[in-house]
């Protein structure tokens, strides 16, 4: 991600609350490498662990707030975030660990069954590394696994709580402009439709490393600004909608071979960032976020909004709030004051 720009703030993480984190497509940093193979080195000197903010064995991922740059004799150094996660095994080359004279370490044997370590080649030992740096106390909290609550948000609720709080966060992106401006990630857009009004890209989320279609993975990110959430859809938005579900599903199909009856089309409820993006996911695929108290099946969203103009301005909708989110105490002592 060549960008001349200046560094802007680290993109935010969208992940369904109820899953395990692991970084995607809004928390890469812009002014970096588009997936270069090149040496490169972390953005930082050191790394103490100050504490595993969360871990999930079933996930493969972990997520470590450390103390970084602390020779440089700058106080007390700096906070980063690292997320480590095992990458997905890629069919093609998983043999090879298999192959010759692997390293192994016997854990036990009984008639036909046996169990081992294996100590795999380093092609086939990657570890997604996504770091957050600097990181704020937002990030570190946001990171901790909290309790959740659900939220039914009515239409008046969403205009006199949660939209002003959302304008007061201030939460940039820039990021995003980025995409769109080409001042970042260009060479990772694999499709474009270039209206102004009309038109979005496809990009790769970064969840998904492209070397297998299980867990496929795709945001599409309109090109029209003002667009914030699935709140402020009306039917003048429905050619932009549908262009993004039906060019997306045809990208993909021509890319990866992959139908549109093979695919989870969907906008987040509240999103994780206010421009309006809708993800593509394989539809095996358990995607975090894509539970029903978040996901909202474009198609289905075409339909309403075809059958009652002012749907979703209407409309009470139901998503998870953190246990700590100050939105989830506004909303609260609205009800209870």
């Amino acid at each position: 991600m060549a960008d001349a720009a200046p560094p802007q703030p680290k993109r935010r993480r969208e992940r369904d609350a109820e899953d395990v984190e692991a970084p995607s497509a809004e928390e890469k940093e812009t002014g970096v490498g588009n997936g270069t193979t090149a040496s490169v080195r972390l953005p930082f000197s050191g790394f103490r662990v100050q504490k595993v903010l969360r871990e999930s064995a079933r996930d493969k991922i972990i997520f470590l707030h450390g103390k970084v740059n602390e020779e440089s004799g700058d106080g007390d150094g700096e906070d980063a975030v690292v997320i480590l996660e095992k990458t997905p095994f890629q069919v093609e080359k998983v043999a090879q660990a298999l192959v010759g004279s692997p390293e192994l370490q016997l854990q036990f044997s009984n008639d036909i069954y046996s169990t081992y370590h294996l100590f795999p080649p380093r092609q086939l030992s990657e570890i997604k590394t996504t770091v957050v740096y600097p990181a704020t106390e937002k990030h570190l909290q946001k990171y901790v696994r909290q309790d959740l609550r659900l939220i039914r948000e009515t239409g008046d609720e969403h205009r006199n709580i949660t939209l002003p709080y959302l304008v007061s966060q201030s939460l940039s992106i820039q990021w995003v402009y980025n995409i769109l401006d080409k001042k970042a990630e260009a060479d990772r857009i694999m499709y474009e439709n270039p209206d102004p009004v009309d038109g979005f890209v496809l990009i790769p989320d970064l969840k998904w490393n492209q070397q297998q279609l299980d867990d496929l993975y795709l945001i599409a990110i309109c090109h029209r600004r003002g667009i914030r959430s699935l709140r402020d859809l009306t039917p003048e938005h429905l050619p932009l909608l549908r262009n993004i579900l039906r060019e997306g599903q045809e990208a993909i199909l021509q890319r990866y071979q992959v139908t549109g009856d093979r695919l989870r089309v969907y906008l987040h409820y509240l999103p994780s960032y206010y421009h309006l993006h809708v993800h593509f996911t394989a539809l095996g695929f358990e995607a975090p976020g894509s539970g029903v108290e978040r996901a909202h099946l474009l198609a289905e969203v075409i339909e309403n909004l075809e059958c009652d103009p002012e749907y979703y301005q209407r409309r009470t909708l139901t998503f998870a709030l953190r246990a700590d989110d100050p939105l989830l105490r506004l909303l609260q002592e609205a009800r209870h004051p």
